[in-house]
């Protein structure tokens, strides 16, 4: 029964730190300074049920997105908002990067934490980007404007990079603080 209660506090740490990172995105930020990449490789590290690495940090992604489009931007929006346009893009990026995170943190060790954040601003990157090209109407669809489109992201990529690199440390950092404090966090092996 120990291990039980055991397995039930350390899921809802990690679910919690990951819902809180997403609650995050209400809180004014420089663009695209966000914690999408480290709420995916945070999850991926974490959860020993892998569905649970893609699907707990892609709701708690979902309900900031309603939050933050229904709430905070609604004068934006002509009605209720459940997906946003691109939506897709973004919610596929995000799962790329708990895909990746499976296999590139298999230990948790700084290096690997460092280069699955910067794989994850570049994951982000390419896909949010081409998502803009693909399902607005900014750029033609050709190959130039697909180029003018990973052209104008440019600027905001330093801010994704920052971002990732920040909410992975912070993850990761508070998690293993709080399984040195509290040792009942640690894994339980099955």
């Amino acid at each position: 029964m120990m291990s039980k209660n055991k397995i039930i506090l350390r899921y809802s740490v990690i679910t919690l730190l990951i819902l809180l990172a997403a609650l995050s995105r209400l809180i004014p930020h420089p663009a695209n300074f966000a914690p999408i990449g480290g709420m995916a490789l945070f999850g991926a590290a974490y959860y020993s049920r892998r569905v649970w690495a893609f699907v707990i940090p892609v709701v708690s992604m979902w309900i900031s997105d309603l939050l933050l489009n229904n709430v905070m931007y609604a004068e934006y929006f002509d009605s209720f908002v459940w997906f946003y346009s691109g939506a897709w893009f973004t919610y596929g990026a995000f799962i790329l990067i708990a895909l990746m995170g499976t296999f590139t943190l298999q230990k948790i060790k700084v290096p690997n934490l460092f280069f699955s954040a910067l794989g994850a601003s570049v994951i982000f990157f390419l896909i949010s980007n081409f998502g803009v090209w693909f399902s607005g109407t900014m750029y033609p669809k050709d190959f130039s404007g697909l180029i003018a489109c990973y052209t104008a992201g440019i600027p905001f990529f330093k801010n994704t990079v920052m971002g990732d690199l920040f909410y992975t440390a912070l993850l990761f950092g508070a998690f293993e603080l709080s399984v040195r404090r509290f040792p009942i966090l640690k894994k339980v092996d099955a």
